[in-house]
């Protein structure tokens, strides 16, 4: 084979391998990421006649409680993990057990990411939960301490927490502020910063919410550039799909 038909060759090979990877490069940038909710401010900068705006997007703080062992917990200890949250109490007799089913199966689907995604039920009865109610509701429905914890503590804090820092009476409008029964689940991204509301209740709400879960994980800092997104789709595994 002569040079000139060697080099149309590789062209005719290369001419399509270029452009999947740019098609695909394309999608990776166009992926619409869960977005973030609630900021708690604007800054307005003006560099050389051009505005700006940088948004302070309200990061959740830290809680403390016990868990269904009994041992002391608070969020400092999730640093870059995804978290899954709801608000429950183990008198419940309508929503909570369905609910508590739907996280049991959130665990199970992400067991493969355990160190990367905590799920956390925080206990709006705590006076009645104790950590052995706890640990009885957790016998009930199969609970991996691992990376779920059931969550008591101080009342106020828990209230608090629930209101002021995961927005739970702007998620669900029609929430009792006074006794919180809400059947969301929230999502909170590595930073601290609420990415979603989810019916617990609900299927196809559920599935909508392992789908963002997922991106979370593997959410960058920012967008690789080309190079460094070619480099890891041709000496990388691609993360396994996650279904419910």
């Amino acid at each position: 084979m002569s040079r000139k038909a060697l080099y149309a060759l590789l062209i005719a090979i290369a001419i399509p391998a270029v452009g999947f990877l740019g098609l695909s490069y394309m999608g990776y940038r166009n992926i619409q990421m869960p977005r973030q909710y609630f900021y708690d401010s604007v800054i307005v900068k003006n560099e050389r006649g051009r505005t700006s705006y940088d948004t302070a997007w309200h990061k959740i703080k830290n809680i403390k409680g016990y868990n269904q062992l009994g041992q002391p917990v608070d969020l400092d200890q999730l640093s870059g993990k995804v978290l899954v949250v709801d608000f429950f109490f183990t008198h419940c007799p309508s929503i909570c057990p369905r609910m508590t089913r739907n996280m049991k199966k959130l665990q199970t689907t992400f067991l493969q990411s355990d160190t990367l995604v905590q799920f956390l039920s925080f206990s709006v009865d705590p006076e009645n939960d104790t950590p052995e109610r706890l640990m009885w509701w957790a016998k009930q429905f199969d609970v991996n301490p691992d990376n779920w914890w059931l969550i008591t503590g101080n009342k106020d804090s828990i209230y608090d927490f629930a209101l002021t820092e995961m927005k739970a009476s702007i998620a669900d409008v029609g929430i009792d502020t006074g006794f919180i029964h809400t059947e969301n689940f929230f999502i909170v991204d590595k930073n601290r910063i609420i990415r979603g509301w989810y019916n617990g209740t609900d299927s196809l709400a559920m599935n909508k919410m392992v789908q963002d879960v997922s991106m979370l994980i593997v959410e960058k800092a920012k967008k690789r550039s080309f190079k460094e997104f070619i480099r890891e789709r041709l000496f990388k595994k691609e993360v396994p799909p996650v279904k419910m």
